[in-house]
C-alpha cells in the first residue's frame, strides 16, 4: 500500500492534480469569506507545504542535484529575504506579518520554501519555451516577476507581509527578477530532468489562486 502511495504513476498524478485544485480552491473560498479567513490564514503554511510535498513527489528524475537545487534555493531564498527585511537594500522595507507561521531572523522558514516552489515550477515552463540557457532564465525571472504582481496585493492584504507606508517600490520587482534569474541559472545548470507532469498545472493553479482572491 505504502509502495503505491509513494507511486509517482498516472493515477497518483490525477489523484495529486485534483488535490491540487481542491486546495487552493478552499483556499480562494475560505480567504474571502470574513468567518473562515482567520482560520485559512493559519493554515497557509501547511498549504504550501503540502503543495511542496506533492509537486517534489512528481519529479521524474531525482539525483543528488536535484536534491541540492532544492535545498539551496531554499536557503538562498530564505537568507535573500532575511537580508531584504534587515536592511531594505535589496526589495525595499518590508516586514513579515504572522501569517506565513514561524519565524527565524523575521522571515517565516516557509518563505524559503516558495521560493523553490516557484522557481521549479516556472523553470519547467521556460524550459517547453526555448531551447537556449539565457532565454530560459529570462523568461523564468519574467514569470517570477508576473507571479509577484499577482501576489503582492494578496499578500498586503492578508498580512504574508506589509510595505513601509503601504507603498510597494519598483526595487521589489526588479530584485525580485534579478534574484530569480540568478535561481534560475542554477536551476538551469543543474543536471537532472527537470521533468514534472504537475509543475506546469500548479503553476496554471497558483496564477488562478492569485487572480481569484484579487478581484474577489
Amino acid at each position: 500500500m505504502l509502495k503505491q502511495l509513494l507511486s509517482t504513476g498516472r493515477q497518483n498524478q490525477r489523484i495529486a492534480f485534483f488535490l491540487l485544485i481542491a486546495m487552493h480552491t478552499a483556499g480562494v473560498l475560505g480567504l474571502y469569506f470574513e468567518e473562515s479567513r482567520a482560520l485559512f490564514q493559519s493554515l497557509t503554511p501547511f498549504n504550501l507545504l503540502l503543495t511542496a510535498a506533492i509537486i517534489f513527489h512528481f519529479e521524474e528524475g531525482k539525483n543528488i542535484k536535484y536534491f541540492i537545487f532544492i535545498i539551496f534555493t531554499f536557503l538562498f531564498g530564505f537568507f535573500i529575504e532575511v537580508a531584504g527585511v534587515k536592511t531594505g537594500a535589496i526589495f525595499g522595507e518590508y516586514a513579515y506579518g504572522p501569517t506565513l507561521g514561524f519565524k527565524l531572523f523575521d522571515v517565516p522558514l516557509i518563505i524559503g520554501l516558495n521560493w523553490a516552489i516557484l522557481i521549479y515550477i516556472t523553470g519547467i515552463f521556460s524550459n517547453k519555451l526555448s531551447s537556449s540557457l539565457w532565454l530560459r532564465c529570462t523568461l523564468g525571472a519574467a514569470m517570477m516577476m508576473v507571479l509577484d504582481l499577482l501576489i503582492e496585493p494578496v499578500a498586503i492584504r492578508f498580512d504574508f507581509w506589509q510595505w513601509a507606508g503601504s507603498i510597494i517600490p519598483v526595487q521589489n520587482y526588479l530584485s525580485w527578477f534579478l534574484v530569480a534569474f540568478l535561481l534560475h541559472f542554477i536551476f538551469q545548470k543543474l543536471d537532472f530532468s527537470k521533468n514534472n507532469p504537475l509543475a506546469i498545472k500548479l503553476l496554471i493553479i497558483e496564477v488562478a489562486f492569485f487572480v481569484s482572491l484579487n478581484l474577489i
